[in-house]
């Protein structure tokens, strides 16, 4: 069952791959999903930790990764089955950002999503620096076909910068490995995180922090931190809508699975003042970047974008503080998937109907696409952290544990940035859904009011909006017990 969630998807992607018939892929697609999701399931059910290897394993922060990449999967993975549908079924009519889908064959496009989730999964299982950091430029690999899906220069530019600058990032963790081998010299013979976390009190101090440094680095420019968050906008906004909520609710925790590694090593070698200070620092500086180009933003998939980033830096500034704060950043996670991937795949509806990403020409969305106008208002609500949704909760749970640890000077820095993040999302957001069709849109884009919504567009988003409500209002005990042990795991109290 452990190499299942490995193997499922992977086996049924190289199927879609090699295949014939559009309708047998979308059957490999719901099908590797609804396995893997089995497969993970019952993976976790176990109630210790497990360990193959020195390679291969599963611990608390993996199983709560793999749990939430295979849910964001299932549910991406039916909505994905009807937009397939609707493109390669209708051939000759543009695609959901307004350009001619010009033949692309869907094998790839399964394949490789299938095979995307293969290589996440592999992140979530890694129990080795190195195997860590071969799963990572996998992903980027898998995904980066999935991003230039539409072949327009514009997905074509946002893949190459995907590429380029993700692969500067992981060449500079790849560095981070070779400083934290030359740190552990004499002590440990492989870089697993069994040696590493036994050993960290005898590895070598100064190269230890130097390993982290680029370790950050390097897995922060994929995480999406600022300010090496530069291909995340582009990649984000030129994306299919269901890729860009794999990307942002899937993808970037990997990367923070990455980080979280290497915050434990230090924590464990007496060193986590040091990591816990950078993730701080990066952790503000990403929400103050993220607020500043949110003010002036034009096109709505970009505000999701930077709103990426911003939750990136609440995860990484939760677990720079520590105590109440990471075990709120774990939640956080969990919120933040699963709200981003229901935004993302609302805006992706809104993109069907008005076949524009500009803000100004989104209006009156409640009138004529009432569901889709919900989910709009409602993502927005769960994004921003207010209640009753479950980022309200995490995000006050992190402040709660900065003001516990004394750290004032960061909370007001947080909630400023919070509060600028809010304003300047409503300023987008509700004249979308409130306001009136202006003069200069085209009147023939513009569906009946009351068009009747596919399923497939809406039940997906609202299964995920409905896991961020329910965790707003009710935490379950043993969910809260299980992240204070992920928070452990990571090296900071509980």
């Amino acid at each position: 069952m452990f190499w299942a969630v490995i193997l499922i998807p992977a086996v049924a992607g190289a199927l879609a791959l090699v295949s014939s018939g559009n309708a047998l892929r979308r059957c490999l697609l719901i099908v590797g999903a609804l396995g893997h999701t089995v497969a993970v399931g019952l993976l976790c059910a176990t109630t210790s930790t497990v360990h193959l290897d020195a390679w291969i394993g599963l611990d608390e922060a993996g199983k709560l990764f793999l749990c939430i990449t295979s849910g964001l999967f299932l549910t991406v993975a039916m909505y994905t089955a009807g937009y397939l549908r609707r493109e390669f079924g209708q051939a000759t009519r543009d695609t959901e950002e307004g350009f001619l889908f010009r033949n692309e064959p869907e094998a790839i496009f399964v394949g490789c999503l299938l095979l995307f989730l293969a290589t996440m999964s592999l992140v979530c299982v890694s129990r080795h620096m190195g195997l860590l950091w071969v799963a990572v430029e996998a992903t980027t690999l898998a995904s980066a076909p999935l991003i230039s899906f539409h072949r327009h220069h514009r997905s074509l530019e946002a893949t190459w910068k995907y590429l380029l600058i993700c692969s500067v990032g992981i060449a500079l963790a790849l560095l981070g490995n070779f400083f934290l081998a030359y740190a552990g010299r004499g002590h440990i013979s492989h870089l697993s995180m069994h040696d590493l976390l036994a050993e960290a009190k005898a590895l070598n101090p100064a190269w230890l922090k130097a390993a982290f440094l680029m370790l950050l680095v390097g897995y922060g420019t994929k995480m999406g931190l600022a300010p090496m968050h530069t291909w995340l906008p582009d990649a984000h906004s030129e994306a299919p809508s269901m890729i860009s909520a794999l990307l942002s609710g899937a993808l970037l925790n990997c990367a923070f699975l990455g980080i979280l590694r290497s915050h434990a090593i230090l924590t464990a070698a007496g060193l986590g003042h040091f990591s816990g200070e950078l993730l701080v620092l990066f952790g503000l500086l990403s929400m103050g970047v993220a607020a500043v180009f949110l003010i002036h933003q034009t096109d709505y998939k970009r505000m999701l974008a930077y709103s990426s980033v911003e939750h990136m830096g609440i995860l990484a500034m939760g677990v720079g503080i520590g105590g109440l704060a990471a075990t709120g950043a774990m939640l956080h996670a969990i919120n933040h998937s699963f709200a981003k991937g229901m935004f993302f795949l609302t805006a992706g509806n809104l993109l069907t109907r008005y076949r524009t990403k500009q803000v100004n020409g989104v209006r009156g969305v409640l009138r004529s696409y009432p569901v889709t106008g919900c989910l709009w208002l409602a993502g927005f609500f769960a994004i921003a952290g207010s209640p009753p949704f479950g980022l309200f909760v995490s995000e006050f749970t992190i402040l709660k544990g900065a003001l516990e640890s004394g750290r004032w000077y960061i909370a007001a820095g947080y909630l400023l940035a919070l509060g600028v993040i809010f304003v300047a999302m409503a300023r987008l957001v509700l004249p979308m859904a409130f306001g009136r069709a202006e003069s200069t849109l085209d009147s023939k884009e513009v569906l009946p009011v009351n068009h009747k919504e596919a399923a497939w567009t809406v039940v997906p988003p609202l299964a995920m909006g409905g896991v961020v409500l329910v965790l707003g209002v009710y935490v379950p005990p043993a969910l809260w017990d299980f992240l204070q042990a992920v928070a452990a795991g990571i090296g900071v109290r509980r």
